[in-house]
C-alpha cells in the first residue's frame, strides 16, 4: 500500500516555498521592484526616524529595513525564512534579524515604536493573529504600516496572471486552503481586525508600483520563479497548460498597455496604517 501523506498545508507550503534560495533570490531580484516602490509610504507612515524601535515583520530580503534604517531608526527585522534572513542581513547590515512566528513573538509587551509588515500579512495563515501581536509589541500611541498588493479589481498584473491560471491551468492543481492573497487590501476585513485588536485611526493609501519590462510575458516569469503561491500553481503545470497561461498573460498586457517595445505593468499596492491604542 502507498504511504499515506498528510494533505498539504497552507503553512507548510509557504515555509517550504520561501526556504528555496532560487524562489527568494529571484523575488528579490525581479519582483521586488515593485515592493521597492512602496518602501517610502511604510517608512513614512509609521513615522520612522532617530531614536525610533521599529520591528520589520515578515522582513523577507531586507528593502524595508534598508528604508527605515535611512531614515534614522533602529531596526529588528523578523522573517520565517533563513535564507531571506541571510540577505537581510548582508543588505542591511546595521539591522538585528532573528527567525521566528510573526503570530507568536518573542518580544516583550510594548518593545517598539512602530511596526512594519512588507507583503507579509498574505503569507501568514492566521493575519488577525499577526495584528495582535504587532498591537502587544507596540507602545501605546505607536503606528503599525503594512502593505498588501490590490486585487485583480484594478488592472494589475496579479491579476493578469491568476486571471489566466483560473482560465487555463490544470484543474488538478490547487493550493491549500489559507487567506486570501489581496484580503487586507479590503477596508471592511482590514479595519475591523485592526480596531479589535487595539488600533485606532485606521486609513488607507494606494502606491502605484509598477514593474519596466521589455517582455509582455515578464510577469509570469516573475510569478513563476520569484512567487510561492503563484510559483506552487505555475511551476507543476502542463507544458500546454504554462503556454496558454503565459500566452493569456502576453496578448493581456498587450491589450492594456500597448504594442511595446517596452511596459508598464501595474501592480499596485494598498498600504493600511493604524495607531496603537
Amino acid at each position: 500500500m502507498p504511504e499515506f501523506q498528510e494533505p498539504d498545508t497552507f503553512a507548510a507550503l509557504e515555509k517550504r516555498e520561501w526556504a528555496k534560495a532560487d524562489v527568494a533570490q529571484s523575488y528579490a531580484k525581479v519582483f521586488a521592484k515593485a515592493a521597492d516602490m512602496v518602501v517610502p509610504t511604510l517608512v513614512a507612515a509609521v513615522g520612522a526616524c532617530d531614536d525610533y524601535d521599529v520591528l520589520d515583520l515578515c522582513c523577507g530580503h531586507g528593502n524595508v529595513a534598508v528604508g527605515l534604517l535611512k531614515a534614522g531608526a533602529r531596526v529588528t527585522g523578523l522573517d520565517f525564512s533563513p535564507v531571506m534572513l541571510e540577505m537581510a542581513q548582508a543588505a542591511a547590515p546595521d539591522a538585528l534579524f532573528v527567525e521566528g512566528d510573526a503570530m507568536a513573538l518573542k518580544f516583550e509587551d510594548q518593545s517598539f515604536d512602530a511596526v512594519t509588515i512588507g507583503f507579509g500579512m498574505p503569507h501568514v495563515p492566521d493575519p488577525p493573529k499577526v495584528v495582535a501581536e504587532a498591537r502587544r509589541v507596540l507602545r501605546p500611541g505607536g503606528r503599525l504600516a503594512f502593505s498588501v498588493w490590490c486585487g485583480s479589481e484594478v488592472d494589475t498584473a496579479l491579476g493578469y496572471v491568476f486571471d489566466a491560471i483560473a482560465q487555463y491551468g490544470s484543474s488538478g492543481i490547487t493550493l491549500p486552503p489559507g487567506p486570501g492573497a489581496n484580503d487586507y487590501a479590503d477596508p471592511t476585513l482590514a479595519f475591523p481586525v485592526l480596531e479589535k485588536a487595539g488600533f485606532t485611526n485606521c486609513r488607507q493609501s494606494v502606491v502605484a508600483s509598477k514593474w519596466q519590462v521589455n517582455d509582455p510575458g515578464a510577469p509570469y516569469g516573475f510569478f513563476l520563479e520569484g512567487t510561492a503561491r503563484g510559483g506552487a500553481l505555475l511551476r507543476p503545470q502542463p507544458l500546454a497548460n504554462a503556454t496558454a497561461i503565459r500566452a493569456a498573460v502576453v496578448s493581456k498586457v498587450i491589450e492594456k498597455h500597448g504594442p511595446g517595445p517596452e511596459w508598464d505593468v501595474p501592480i499596485p499596492a494598498v498600504v493600511t496604517v493604524a495607531v496603537a491604542v
